[in-house]
């Protein structure tokens, strides 16, 4: 067989089934069948991917080693995987302070020709440390998830969660819901969110928030009234849009932590904020977080192969790679979904 299908990307309303050659591996290289995927939330923003269209999305994966090109150790046909679709140098100044995702090396790696494929390429220094072999215990579908919940854990390791915080998601989609999962095993004594979105609202109550509620009018007054009065020590924003990130830097406790998680359009620039005796005495910290590394890829593994963040109960929709069109409107509409995986042998 040489030939596979792809769901190529042209825009959110335009993804097509294509026919595409089953790409060739040389040394030191692997070629991983996917039996699963995910739907990224980034997959579906237009203004980051349409000028680079059409291309081929997908880097949330789980699969098998179809082959495994001459020099490979330790992988061989058949072993259950999952994969880190950029990975850092290891050498470079950035991945020696521990900052591996500003490395151009994790920048410029990818997978060959991406996800939403039957069949991947895996460069020889993915094979070297990007390549997760899958626990007995793990399935494909909870496998697709060690991409977002590696990015999740680093941002809670960057903005670590104590075990007296009351940590506030804001925005209840599918990475919001993973940091209240992961706040809530991290031992915070309170978890709130917040979304536009009444069934994303109940999703964040099942997973572990103590309190779930619309972004309506004083949203610093909302959250005072479900934490006895005071603000987060940490404000986690999963959401690029404008109004909740000013809201956001104004709800955190005096010396607490705002995490800019999600990214915003070009459009979009940072609120201005009072820079008064009154703000400049909070001694807050703004911090960004971006991507995972591989040592945040074997963590989330093995939280979720341990059994702390459980992740299965979060698929609302399981659909075929020829429905990949279908996923991405689900996606997009942000509504009724939380999170939508391909089954690549449908």
């Amino acid at each position: 067989m040489t030939r596979m299908r792809a769901a190529v990307y042209y825009t959110n309303r335009d993804v097509r089934l294509e026919d595409r050659p089953i790409p060739p591996i040389g040394p030191g290289e692997l070629l991983m069948r996917i039996e699963r995927s995910g739907i990224c939330g980034s997959d579906v923003m237009e203004w980051y991917r349409r000028h680079r269209a059409p291309l081929v999305l997908g880097h949330e994966v789980a699969g098998t080693v179809a082959a495994a090109g001459a020099g490979v150790q330790g992988y061989r046909a058949g072993d259950r995987i999952t994969a880190a679709h950029h990975v850092p140098c290891n050498a470079c100044r950035y991945c020696r302070r521990g900052r591996h995702t500003m490395c151009h090396t994790l920048h410029t790696t990818n997978f060959d020709p991406g996800g939403f494929v039957e069949y991947t390429r895996l460069s020889p220094i993915h094979v070297d440390r990007g390549v997760f072999p899958l626990p007995a215990a793990v399935s494909f579908d909870q496998a697709v998830f060690v991409e977002p919940l590696a990015c999740v854990v680093r941002a809670q390791r960057i903005a670590p969660v104590r075990g007296d915080d009351t940590v506030f998601v804001v925005g209840s989609g599918i990475i919001g819901l993973l940091h209240v999962k992961l706040a809530r095993a991290a031992g915070a004594r309170r978890i709130l969110a917040s979304d536009v979105s009444d069934y994303r609202l109940a999703a964040a109550g099942r997973f572990g928030a103590d309190a779930a509620f619309r972004p309506d009018g004083d949203l610093a007054a909302q959250v005072r009234d479900a934490n006895e009065g005071r603000l987060p020590d940490l404000v986690i924003v999963c959401t690029g849009a404008g109004t909740a990130i000013a809201q956001a830097l104004r709800c955190a406790e005096p010396g607490g932590t705002v995490m800019l998680f999600a990214p915003s359009g070009p459009e979009f620039a940072l609120p201005a904020m009072p820079f008064n005796e009154t703000f400049f005495r909070t001694d807050l910290t703004v911090t960004t977080s971006y991507g995972a590394a591989p040592a945040d890829y074997a963590e989330a593994l093995d939280l979720i192969a341990r059994g702390q963040v459980r992740v299965d109960d979060m698929i609302t929709h399981r659909l075929g790679l020829s429905d990949t069109a279908e996923g991405f409107r689900l996606v997009a509409a942000a509504d009724d979904s939380i999170k939508v995986t391909l089954d690549h042998s449908r």
